[in-house]
């Protein structure tokens, strides 16, 4: 039998996995971390492709505490240079893995050099913490906050790093200006429709309300739909890549409209995983939302108009 397959040549089971030195399994395993009130504190996963699952939350400007434990297996020791404990917000590009830009970044020791015994637990509190943007997780890029735990040790043993992330979610005020939006658009001679929305900034949670009136319909309209598509742009330069992704679509109206009809239109955003709006965040990226209205004729033309709107995380949320 062929031992490289992770078998034992003399029986041909599969031989056991080997114990690291100076303990057993990752280094990373025997570091604990627990965010303070954790228990009880509200867990959120991220949009899109996040595969972090549940994630403890913080505000824009809570202090971020916690407890840190080294544990030392039975009979052992651990020798080290230090223990520190990171908090950093970070922006990552997928198409270029193991680049990072830290926008926020402390450090807060935890211990001196010397020897652990047995296990050890140490308290950190990050109460001055700039944390400016909303967590995201998107197509191309993510945007992390997390407190990095790393014990220093020499170079053969190699370092004990563990890494516990958290959201941050940034809750705005009502804005002092939230207009409505009405345009005119159409084909001469052929279509010529107005639509109306009740405002152009929505918090994730509300209802877009909206009515389509045909002023004149000479073409055979077969049905008509709305969706919400969310574009993000990562990058900059030949670098920079642009992604739209269909949240929801669905169909407002079905059969042919007559002139003077009017159709009306509400949305619950809340029935969707959305995130805010994000305005060109440190220069990397930004993520927008529209409604695209869609006609659709008989010989399956389609007739689009797309109009920007506004999301943002309510007070309340």
């Amino acid at each position: 039998l062929d031992s490289s397959r992770g078998l034992d040549w003399r029986r041909g089971r599969p031989r056991p996995r080997r114990r690291r030195m100076f303990g057993f399994g990752k280094s990373g395993d025997r570091i604990h971390v627990e965010f303070s009130e954790e228990a009880t504190r509200v867990k959120k996963s991220l949009s899109s492709n996040a595969q972090t699952g549940l994630l403890p939350v913080f505000a824009s400007s809570e202090a971020v505490r916690g407890a840190v434990e080294v544990r030392v297996p039975a009979g052992k020791k651990v020798e080290h240079l230090g223990i520190k404990v990171e908090l950093i917000g970070q922006i990552e590009m997928y198409y270029d893995r193991g680049n990072f830009t830290d926008f926020t970044s402390l450090v807060r020791e935890l211990d001196s050099p010397g020897v652990l015994m047995r296990d050890q637990r140490y308290q950190f509190d990050f109460g001055n913490v700039d944390k400016p943007y909303e967590s995201y997780n998107g197509l191309n890029v993510r945007l992390r906050y997390f407190v990095r735990v790393t014990v220093t040790r020499n170079y053969t043993s190699g370092n004990m790093v563990k890494e516990a992330d958290f959201l941050t979610l940034i809750a705005q005020p009502p804005p002092d200006v939230n207009n409505s939006i009405k345009m005119e658009v159409g084909i001469e001679e052929c279509l010529h429709i107005e639509f109306e929305y009740d405002k152009v900034k929505y918090h994730l949670s509300d209802i877009i309300i909206g009515k389509v009136y045909f002023l004149l319909v000479r073409i055979k309209i077969k049905h008509m739909e709305l969706a919400v598509i969310r574009r993000e742009a990562a990058g900059a330069g030949a670098q920079q890549y642009n992604e739209s992704e269909t949240i929801t679509k669905f169909e407002v109206m079905d059969g042919a409209p007559v002139r003077g009809e009017c159709i009306p239109i509400r949305l619950f955003l809340a029935n969707y995983n959305l995130t805010p709006t994000y305005r060109n965040i440190a220069n990397k990226f930004s993520v927008k939302y529209y409604l695209n209205l869609v006609l659709v004729d008989q010989e399956e033309r389609r007739y689009f108009k797309q109009q920007e709107i506004t999301l943002y995380r309510a007070q309340t949320n």
